[in-house]
């Protein structure tokens, strides 16, 4: 029964109330996923993040695969964080913590994902194959969307790691 961890890091050059305008709303979401996941919002975007807010989507993660996913804001700290989990869909767990961090040339944006497949032996296998390739790239895709809509920090690699336990 493994846990599987993704930890991402980018700068960008703006401020913090330009950083959680544009994190803290759901529609935006959909802005920095990939255009062939055929993400869609069906409720819950209407307001800025809030806890104990549900937002209800569609979104296809491999071709022919359609699922129903529903998460539940269930922190947010204005300015500075906020945790979405999944009450509903594709993950046996999935727990989500958005950071937004003061750097000296602006902010830096961090994601600590906690997830867990389902399907036991079977969705671990299909992990290295499938379920991290396809989180690699939405989270390169985000990234270059974020660098499109802000810009970047000249030296500031974003960082992407994966881990188990």
């Amino acid at each position: 029964m493994k846990i599987y961890s993704l930890h991402a890091r980018q700068a960008l050059p703006i401020k913090r109330d330009q950083a959680w305008e544009f994190l803290s709303d759901p529609a935006n979401l959909k802005v920095i996923t990939p255009d062939h996941m055929g993400f869609k919002i069906h409720s819950g975007a209407e307001r800025s993040m809030y806890a104990g807010q549900i937002i209800q989507y569609k979104v296809s993660p491999f071709p022919g695969f359609t699922t129903k996913w529903v998460t539940e804001i269930t922190h947010v700290e204005k300015g500075s964080y906020f945790v979405d989990e999944q009450r509903f869909g594709p993950y046996k767990l999935w727990h989500h913590k958005h950071f937004i961090h003061q750097i000296d040339e602006g902010m830096e944006m961090e994601d600590l994902i906690h997830y867990k497949l389902p399907l036991g032996w079977l969705g671990q296998l299909a992990h290295p194959i499938l379920v991290k390739k396809q989180l690699k790239q939405i989270f390169s895709y985000r990234e270059a969307k974020l660098k499109e809509l802000f810009g970047s920090v000249p030296g500031k690699e974003t960082q992407l790691k994966f881990d188990s336990f």
